[in-house]
């Protein structure tokens, strides 16, 4: 099953990796298409970014090895999506 879209918490510090660098590192990574960097927060040393990767066979322990090379620390996995096609999140209504 094909990963096509990853959603990761990743921090980094202040002064590098630069988000144009950590974005290349990302999309030089097997099955990688697109990548969106957002920044969520910013400390004194870190800085807080919500990264979008898209694909239509993502390496995802590629991508993972890219964000640890660059010397950014990825926190978290927040969404993955698989399949045929890129599925949207729908909220659940109670």
């Amino acid at each position: 099953m094909p990963i096509r879209r990853l959603v990761l918490d990743v921090d980094k510090t202040v002064d590098e990796p630069g988000l144009v660098e950590l974005a290349r590192a990302i999309e030089a990574v097997r099955g990688v298409e697109a990548v969106n960097i957002s920044v969520t927060e910013i400390d004194i040393e870190t800085v807080g970014t919500d990264v979008t990767v898209e694909g239509q066979d993502i390496d995802v322990p590629g991508v993972i090895a890219a964000i640890e090379h660059t010397g950014a620390v990825m926190h978290s996995v927040d969404q993955v999506v698989a399949g045929a096609y890129l599925l949207e999140h729908s909220s659940r209504s109670r």
